[in-house]
């Protein structure tokens, strides 16, 4: 495989790390069988997990059908899903078991019971109901992150109307697409939410968004910011109010295996919302067995938080679902990370006891730039295991996670997976893999991976397009409204396998290390170089808390790489150093042309890096639309930095 045709591996890490005998010890796996049983036959593989790790009310007749590109799982199944995560805990004796331990951004707190939360969603279930919402509904939610934005979930789930969750920081144009696409008969939002110490007025957005719609009959609005709203006549009603009025009872209806279960939005910086569409059997199976083996849940003594937002796909799979299918105690936190202070995930740590902790690479450097003594401050010991979800994680921050938020003893499962995937697809089985830091080290069992080049050829080392090779349960069912766009997307590029758009590179132990987005790729004098890399090396300087890169047009190498630096406290910038340090690191090739030290880098509200806005910087280009930013300020300050940067000699 030539450089025209791949993507340059620069660097390696070689530090490795053991499961300990401890951790193995009490480990759900701690051996190959789990991968050695996939690779004899993985459907039968799938067919067991759904047989142990789910209830079904009718026993399917056909494990898996693959019609490339539409799968189909445990056909002619029956099962709920709101059953599976709520019903068969409490008939099973363990309602008083805690579901949700709620933390307020302002405080406030809420334990909510398996029992208490099953009494809420049969509730909601017939309200929703009697809004006239029937099995085959679509029912938007645009909510902060409180246990209701759970239980409508829940409850659509129950009576087999389809739930499409959009993040309550996006527009009301945002909010306004999705309920068009999906033909919404319902939404679901709240006064407002809690964010960095002030309210968020969602119903005032979401009325903004409805002004662009006519599909939606009813709006429920649920009281937690105690903002003032106008409430309109005959199509608003108050959550409370309709709870109180709804009958307590709502049995669990039977789906199809293959009943959607839930449309999720995602799309570029381009183009229209693309509709992700996740049916019920499938995807709940391997929530529910990548939950499990993936974070080693013992149901019974841990206490799991995943940092992510309802919103997003990670908050469906690790929020609701598969740690609901599993019967896990979570803890569920409405606000910013340093409200009131630095330190507020630690304390929440401390405070109830965390054991299993899932954080996105954002969030890691971020606390990285707050400094060692945050987490210091708090008793930490009760943490067991950690997890990384999101984008790549660069070495360092995988390091500083390991000492300062895992004391050393933590293993860490890096996972990679996306929306369309809906499930974990790689990572570490954590009393099994030896991992390396910056790795997602192998596809799990049951998942067909396989990098390839520009041709589609088998890459055996180094870099290139990750691929998945064959059907898995919690896979895609298409885009919704367009099956044509979802064979373009997804299946056109490599005939015959999945590709979404991500790089990796394989090393010689046959570890897989994602690059991020293709698109993310640049072309430097004929050399294909990942921006991960290249933040990496920035990163592994002593003096640096975060990087981005992106490649700027340039007359003489095609593409120049402009580096975004943020420094660590008490540190200043040091341009000459920085581009050495990668030199060292990862070659000459990979020095970038000029590094602007900023304060903050550029984020959507989810935390990830807009890297096609510091691209309109770097090139001088008109920014658009920055409404999706946390803090858009970012981009006129990089806009000054940039113009006031002295010229070349």
């Amino acid at each position: 495989m030539t450089d025209a045709h791949a993507i340059d591996s620069l660097g390696w890490e070689r530090r490795t790390f053991v499961p300990s005998d401890a951790f193995r010890s009490n480990a759900l796996v701690s051996d190959h069988s789990l991968y050695d049983e996939a690779s004899q036959d993985s459907t039968a593989f799938w067919a067991k997990q759904a047989r142990e790790l789910i209830s079904w009310s009718k026993e399917w007749h056909t494990a898996s059908e693959w019609n490339l590109p539409f799968a189909k799982w445990f056909v002619g199944g029956e099962l709920n899903v709101s059953y599976n995560c709520l019903d068969r805990h409490v008939l099973a004796g363990r309602g008083d078991k805690v579901a949700f331990h709620f933390e307020g951004e302002p405080g406030d707190t809420r334990t909510v019971t398996y029992a208490q939360l099953l009494d809420e969603t049969q509730r909601f279930a017939n309200v929703l109901k009697g809004l006239g919402v029937v099995k085959g509904d679509r029912v938007n939610i645009y909510m902060p992150m409180i246990p209701e934005a759970a239980i409508a979930m829940l409850a659509c789930a129950r009576i087999g109307a389809a739930h499409s969750v959009v993040f309550g920081g996006f527009s009301a144009i945002s909010l306004t697409d999705r309920i068009n696409d999906a033909e919404a008969k319902v939404l679901i939002t709240a006064d407002g939410g809690w964010r960095r110490g002030e309210i968020f007025p969602l119903k005032h957005t979401a009325d903004e968004a409805l002004l662009g719609t006519s599909t939606i009959t009813d709006v429920v609005v649920v009281r937690r910011g105690g903002n003032e709203i106008t409430m309109h006549d005959g199509r608003d009603h108050w959550y409370h109010e309709l709870m109180a009025q709804a009958d307590p009872v709502c049995p669990p209806e039977p789906m199809d295996s293959e009943q959607l279960l839930f449309l999720l939005y995602t799309s570029g910086t381009t183009g229209k919302p693309k509709g992700i569409m996740h049916t019920s059997g499938g995807y709940l199976t391997q929530a529910a067995f990548t939950h499990k083996y993936v974070f080693d849940l013992h149901a019974d003594t841990d206490v799991y938080w995943c940092t992510a937002d309802v919103g997003w796909i990670t908050g469906h799979t690790y929020i609701v679902y598969g740690p609901l299918a599993n019967g896990a105690t979570q803890v569920m936190y409405e606000g910013v990370p340093n409200f009131p202070g630095n330190d507020r995930m630690w304390q929440i740590v401390e405070k109830y006891g965390v054991t299993l902790f899932y954080t996105a690479p954002t969030a890691i450097r971020t606390f990285m730039k707050w400094g060692d003594h945050e987490p210091a401050k708090h008793d930490l010991s009760s943490l067991r295991l950690l997890g990384s979800v999101g984008e790549p994680i660069n070495p360092e921050a995988w390091m500083w996670y390991h000492e300062h938020i895992g004391g050393s003893t933590c293993p860490i499962v890096d996972t990679w997976w996306q929306t369309e995937t809906g499930a974990i697809m790689i990572s570490p089985l954590p009393g099994v893999t030896t991992t390396k830091p910056g790795s997602a080290t192998f596809g799990l069992p049951g998942i067909g991976t396989e990098l390839v080049d520009e041709s589609g050829e088998h890459v055996e080392r180094g870099g290139g397009y990750l691929t998945l090779t064959q059907p898995w349960p919690a896979m895609l069912r298409g885009i919704w409204g367009d099956p044509d766009r979802y064979r373009e997307t997804y299946w056109s590029r490599f005939p015959g396998r999945y590709f979404a758009g991500d790089g990796a590179k394989l090393d010689d132990d046959g570890y897989l290390w994602l690059l991020g987005r293709v698109d993310d790729v640049m072309n430097v004098s004929g050399h294909r170089i990942s921006t991960t890399e290249v933040e990496s090396a920035l990163v592994s300087h002593p003096s640096v808390c975060e990087a981005a890169v992106v490649g700027a047009l340039d007359a003489t190498t095609g593409q120049a790489i402009i580096a975004y630096v943020t420094l660590r406290g008490g540190f200043e910038g040091d341009e000459q150093a920085l581009r050495n340090h990668v030199a060292v690191e990862i070659g000459s090739i990979a020095k970038p042309k000029a590094i602007y030290f900023t304060p903050d880098l550029p984020k959507t509200r989810s935390g990830k890096i807009m890297r096609r806005l510091l691209r309109d910087v770097a090139e001088g280009r008109n920014l658009g639309d920055t409404s999706t930013l946390a803090d858009a300020s970012v981009v006129n300050e990089l806009q000054r930095r940039a113009a006031e940067a002295p010229a070349e000699d």
